[in-house]
Parts: C-alpha cells; structure tokens; sequence
C-alpha cells in the first residue's frame, strides 16, 4: 500500500507539477492625435432691448434670430446682433460640446443691475474637412423694469470641446 501511494503521489506531481512557468510575446502600440482646437471667431450680441414693466427674455438662435417674450426690440435699431462662433479642429475624431449653465452680464456702470443669460443653443456645422463651426446662441432674461445701460462681462463665457 505504501508503494501504490508513492507511485500515485509521483504520478500526481508530474502531471500536475511538470511546467513551472511559461510566456507570451505581447505586442505594443500607441497612436498620437493631434490636440483638439478651438477658436473663437464671433462674440455673443444680443443687440438692443427694450425694457418693459414685465419680465421677459430675449431668445437669440444659433442662426442669429431674435425672438423677443414679454419685451420688445426696435427693428429699425437692431444694434449689433450676432450668435457666437468657433471653428473646432478636430481631425477625424468625434467631441463633445460642453457649455455654462448661466453667464451673468453687468451693467458697465452700475456692477449691482445685471443680466442673466441661460439657456445655451449651439448648432455645429460640420464643414468636411475635419474642421466644424459651432454657432451659439442662448436666452437673455430682463426683470421688470431693467435699468437701461451697456451689459457687459469682460471675462467671457467658456466653450469646451473634448474628444469623446
């Protein structure tokens, strides 16, 4: 009995025992993207407004058309109107679009008598050539009787791109 289990303990280590280490060549490789680019081409006008005894808002497309709810604007004196532009560079590869909940304008004489703008729109064209125009728009909210005056943030709103 002894010998049986000798020889089942040998045959046991063998089989199982028998290879102490085996390896495999893996390869490696790496791909470098160039980084994805953003420049901004036009600012964000919401052009004249006028003030009313109601709240209202201002609602300026990515297209550049406004719509007026609760206050007026003066077709005849429009001031200056744009959406927002940048052209993103962002070679073959999909991105996202990330922008600010709100954005606060002041009045560039009185810092306590702001603008709240919300909202964002933004309508990326893609142009074909690995290069897309993001136009942006948003909604400008007046409360009632908004003291008149230019609204201004010199700091600006940020438009972040990443790649997906």
């Amino acid at each position: 009995m002894k010998k049986l289990l000798f020889f089942l303990f040998i045959g046991f280590c063998t089989g199982v025992c028998a290879q102490h280490s085996a390896s495999a060549s893996v390869n490696s490789t790496a791909v470098v993207v160039d980084p994805i680019e953003i420049t901004k081409n036009v600012d964000l006008h919401f052009g004249n407004v006028i003030s009313s005894y109601n709240p209202g808002k201002l609602i300026l497309s990515p297209e550049g058309s406004r719509t007026a709810f609760g206050i007026q604007i003066s077709p005849g004196n429009p001031g200056q109107v744009s959406a927002a532009e940048a052209i993103v560079k962002h070679g073959s590869y999909n991105y996202s679009i990330t922008l600010p909940e709100n954005f606060t304008l002041f009045n560039e004489n009185n810092s306590n008598q702001f603008l709240i703008i919300d909202e964002f729109t933004v309508n990326p064209e893609v142009t074909g050539e690995e290069i897309d125009i993001l136009k942006i728009g948003a909604t400008l909210n007046l409360e009632a009787n908004q003291p008149s005056g230019f609204y201004t943030n010199s700091s600006g709103f940020n438009v972040t791109v990443s790649y997906n």
